[in-house]
């Protein structure tokens, strides 16, 4: 007895997941894919794709694009990465940094990256005064709303910011969230000027945030280190003291990410 499309073997629970996570590979490798071309590819039958599909987005691991009929990875892919941060290389090489920072600050530190129209959170260390801080791993957050996002959108090209921007939502968290697309691209222009950005309660009320940027090897923006904390203790004034700090930990990662130009934000 074969294993061919329709037929039971003796271990049709091993086949699925091996069919599953051949599913997941063609979408790692192509982006978006419809039904079909899955099914062509994995030598399946296309209800048997779209079961698989259908399971799938069930547990978060594939989402439908606006093209109807057409998948591809979504975020619950990364909160499973992030269980493991030793395999992924930008937690690897940062988590000492980000934990020596934490201690060091005694705030929450996180690194991100952008994932579509979102900052997505792969690693966290807390402070000693941070105890019962939210888990921010695996979590996507807006971009114009943290400072982890405003500097992954500082980095981009005016191309590539404007493509996101246009195609998003800039919800209203707060009263300080920014919600105009001539007044983000000011602060997003000074961020990438300044080589760090802030919020002060643009997403959730009472809490605030610096982030600097992490480069790869050739000098692009891969990951934003950020810092956050309570208003009451991490004000706008505390934030200012910190600069130093949070440049000097996300430059620090980037040399070990293979970057070795020394970067110098500007005054």
């Amino acid at each position: 007895m074969t294993k061919g499309d329709g037929v039971r073997s003796n271990d049709g629970g091993v086949q699925s997941v091996d069919r599953a996570v051949r599913v997941l590979e063609v979408l790692a490798r192509n982006g978006e894919v419809g039904v079909s071309a899955i099914a062509a590819e994995i030598g399946v039958h296309k209800s048997t794709v779209s079961r698989l599909l259908g399971s799938l987005e069930e547990h978060e691991m594939v989402t439908q694009t606006y093209d109807r009929g057409k998948y591809r990875l979504s975020l619950g892919i990364l909160r499973l990465a992030a269980a493991v941060p030793e395999r992924l290389e930008i937690t690897e090489q940062g988590h000492a940094v980000c934990e020596r920072l934490a201690m060091k600050l005694g705030e929450t530190v996180n690194v991100a990256v952008l994932r579509s129209h979102f900052a997505v959170h792969l690693d966290q260390a807390r402070g000693p005064a941070a105890i019962g801080t939210h888990n921010w791993i695996g979590e996507p957050t807006p971009l114009h709303a943290t400072a982890s996002g405003k500097v992954l959108l500082a980095n981009l090209d005016q191309r590539q910011r404007h493509e996101i921007l246009s195609s998003s939502v800039l919800e209203q968290f707060t009263d300080h969230t920014i919600t105009t697309l001539a007044r983000l691209d000011e602060e997003l222009d000074a961020a990438r000027s300044l080589g760090y950005a802030v919020v002060v309660e643009e997403y959730e009320d009472g809490l605030n945030a610096i982030a600097a940027p992490i480069r790869d090897y050739a000098g692009g923006t891969t990951a934003a280190l950020s810092v956050s904390g309570p208003v009451y203790r991490f004000s706008e004034e505390r934030m200012r003291d910190v600069v130093p700090d949070v440049i000097a930990a996300a430059a620090e990662i980037s040399e070990r990410m293979g970057f070795r130009e020394s970067y110098t934000p500007s005054a």
